[in-house]
């Protein structure tokens, strides 16, 4: 891939939104905050253009994209017809995390969809990144902003260590809000199927729906995969990571014992690197033992008072800051598999290569 010169808009004036939407109609690639994750955008009409995302990625070309749109008013040439649930969850649940996937009209390249009849879409909750899609004019393909199966990015910095030299352009607006991905749904006759659980959830659903049903796909069937994040690898630090599940306690046992089977450190200049991603609270009550270890330790805590929230926003982030460390080993605390906390234990649970303990 030829070398770029990628340069950062730290909220960008109108008219640099206008002059990086034409880039984008040109064949640019333009990273975009939106309220998840950020995105690696391109020309949702333009097949080149989006091979360009799979190429600076390493994204394998059937794993399909979302296209992003600034309104509802916007799906309307993508698709062949919008089904009455999908209409009502977009009355509902846009501008947000919620993607929708519908029949794909004629415009709309196969590239985008990874060969599937379904085009995914979504309006961000995200006031610049909708601004500069009106800037744009054409839908924006844009899959997280990362090398395909590493942490998401949450911000630009993050965006720029891993595609400095391979994108034109990043729009900065500082950190995300929700922390991870979309909730990706399927319209059924009856209700919708969840692709991918995100920052809507199955509740969230259930009060506008008559029936939410999870796809085979999130339970381990080897299927075509329908929406991103359901078949390849995904969000995984560089060391091996173990995760944790239930009561305070029972996970800071957990957490000491494993500790204890680490070998002590061959020299005082090269010590064992272990990264906790862990409650307050539980930290609180393992630190003291922790400090007699013959460890190096990096401890990033979330809110022990709204652990799906807090830890959604913390976890790619602190996964990046471990690899930056050179972590060996990664200890972390999952939260309850309800809510937001379902889509956060589907990356946990990812992230850790599914090794997820109940304790």
């Amino acid at each position: 891939m030829r070398e770029l010169k990628t340069r950062i808009y730290t909220h960008p004036t109108a008219q640099e939104l206008e002059s990086l939407g034409e880039q984008l109609r040109q064949g640019a690639l333009v990273a975009i905050p939106t309220e998840t994750v950020y995105g690696l955008g391109a020309n949702g009409l333009d097949a080149e253009a989006m091979a360009r995302i799979y190429a600076a990625k390493g994204r394998p070309s059937d794993n399909p994209l979302i296209l992003h749109v600034p309104d509802s008013e916007a799906v309307r040439p993508l698709v062949k017809h919008i089904p009455p649930i999908a209409q009502t969850l977009m009355d509902t649940f846009w501008p947000g995390p919620l993607t929708i996937t519908m029949p794909k009209s004629d415009i709309v390249p196969d590239k985008a969809t990874g060969g599937l009849p379904n085009v995914a879409l979504r309006c961000p909750d995200h006031t610049l990144c909708r601004e500069f899609l009106r800037a744009a004019g054409v839908p924006v393909a844009a899959p997280s902003a990362n090398i395909s199966g590493r942490p998401s990015p949450t911000t630009a910095e993050d965006v720029y260590h891993d595609m400095n030299g391979k994108i034109e352009a990043i729009i900065n607006a500082g950190p995300c809000t929700i922390g991870v991905e979309s909730t990706v749904v399927e319209c059924n006759e009856d209700g919708v199927t969840i692709l991918r659980p995100g920052g809507i959830t199955e509740e969230m659903l259930a009060k506008v729906v008559g029936t939410v049903r999870y796809d085979a796909a999130l339970v381990g069937a080897n299927t075509i995969p329908k929406a991103p994040g359901m078949k390849y690898k995904h969000y995984a630090p560089d060391a091996a990571m173990t995760t944790y599940v239930g009561n305070v306690d029972a996970v800071v046992q957990a957490i000491v014992d494993q500790l204890k089977t680490i070998a002590p450190s061959t020299s005082a200049t090269d010590k064992t690197k272990v990264g906790l991603l862990i409650s307050e609270q539980c930290w609180q009550r393992m630190k003291s033992q922790v400090a007699t270890m013959d460890f190096a330790v990096k401890a990033i805590t979330y809110d022990s008072k709204e652990p799906a929230q807090s830890l959604a926003k913390e976890l790619y982030s602190s996964l990046l800051r471990f690899n930056e460390w050179n972590a060996d080993v990664i200890i972390a605390e999952g939260v309850s598999p309800a809510g937001l906390g379902t889509a956060v234990m589907n990356r946990m649970d990812k992230a850790s290569a599914h090794r997820v303990i109940r304790v």
